[in-house]
């Protein structure tokens, strides 16, 4: 997959073990789900959206379940069906895309062309950008880029989420890693470490793009995200061998 091959979708604002408080049919249209799980849905989304707005109003310290169960009016049973903690809840955003990652990782084909007609397969690199391109391509909510916006700010200035985004993220990144060995060729044992590298650039390259997103103003949308998503990517190979250089003395 070639870096600028982002979604051209205009802005709308079974892996192995799927992050906690992933929706559990992430990949089904909401209107083709029976109505016992669309209301499940409602009610995990109601949960989000509530919790991100008394977190940014308050702190995320300064709003208890408690006032987010009673503003939602659901028991505190209800909450622990859909997330795990208050970080949990306030991270749904970016761990639904990540998700949708893992999801469309399990399932798509290794070593697709790198672009129609062109010989030679993709690259390990390629084939994870190409997974995350297709799962913002699902984040088609209309309020979803505010969602991660509002929650990458409250991560930004909470240590609780921070900790537990660093753990989400190896969490999702050993996931990954499994499904790549499962469905990879891996022969040399040096392949292993390869895999691993190459998850951390994409995780690297990420983190980067969406602080970049978020901190741009108005309301930037999903094809402003991809767009500094095919930047940060096609900023890896450079970063391999930028030279070190000295800077100029001014003395």
């Amino acid at each position: 997959m070639a870096t600028t091959g982002a979604p051209g979708t205009p802005d709308a604002s079974g892996a192995p073990d799927a992050p906690a408080g992933a929706p559990a049919a992430a990949s089904a249209p909401a209107e083709r789900l029976p109505l016992r799980e669309r209301k499940k849905l409602r009610t995990r989304q109601a949960l989000i959206d509530t919790a991100l707005e008394l977190f940014t109003e308050r702190g995320f310290d300064g709003a208890t379940l408690d006032e987010l169960c009673d503003a939602v009016e659901v028991s505190k049973r209800t909450f622990f069906r859909n997330f795990a903690s208050k970080e949990d809840v306030a991270m749904a955003p970016t761990q639904d895309l990540w998700a949708a990652f893992l999801d469309d990782l399990e399932t798509r084909e290794p070593g697709a062309p790198r672009e129609p007609g062109e010989p030679g397969g993709e690259t390990v690199l390629e084939m994870l950008q190409a997974s995350v391109f297709a799962a913002l391509e699902r984040m088609t909510d209309e309020g979803w880029t505010r969602r991660v916006r509002l929650s990458r700010r409250l991560a930004a200035e909470t240590p609780s989420m921070d900790a537990h985004g660093l753990h989400f993220c190896d969490r999702t990144a050993r996931s990954a890693a499994e499904t790549l060995r499962r469905r990879l060729r891996v022969e040399d044992p040096r392949d292993d470490l390869r895999l691993r590298l190459a998850l951390d650039f994409l995780v690297a390259a990420c983190h980067y793009a969406m602080d970049t997103w978020v901190s741009l103003p108005g309301g930037p949308g999903r094809n402003a995200l991809a767009a500094e998503l095919g930047t940060a990517f096609a900023a890896i190979p450079g970063a391999l061998t930028l030279k070190a250089t000295p800077a100029t003395s001014t003395h």
